[in-house]
């Protein structure tokens, strides 16, 4: 992603379970922020802050909390 001062951030999709998981679609249906801080897809039900990324922070949800939203994912597929 491209931030408005120039600079430019990547980073693993693994850091984020869910949208490893996720589909194209599912991925690329995203929604800033109201403020512009965060990135939040409503399909995968993730929401990740700027300055998470910037500080280089993986995803802090619980291996338990995403193994039940797998399971939820799978009902649903």
């Amino acid at each position: 992603m491209d931030l408005e001062d120039g600079r430019s951030l990547a980073f693993p999709i693994g850091w984020y379970p869910s949208l490893a998981y996720g589909t194209k679609a599912e991925r690329n249906n995203l929604q800033i922020s109201s403020a512009g801080y965060g990135i939040n897809w409503p399909d995968l039900d993730e929401d990740i802050g700027i300055e998470g990324l910037l500080l280089g922070l993986r995803s802090s949800e619980s291996h338990a909390s995403f193994e039940r939203w797998l399971k939820d994912r799978n009902k649903v597929l």
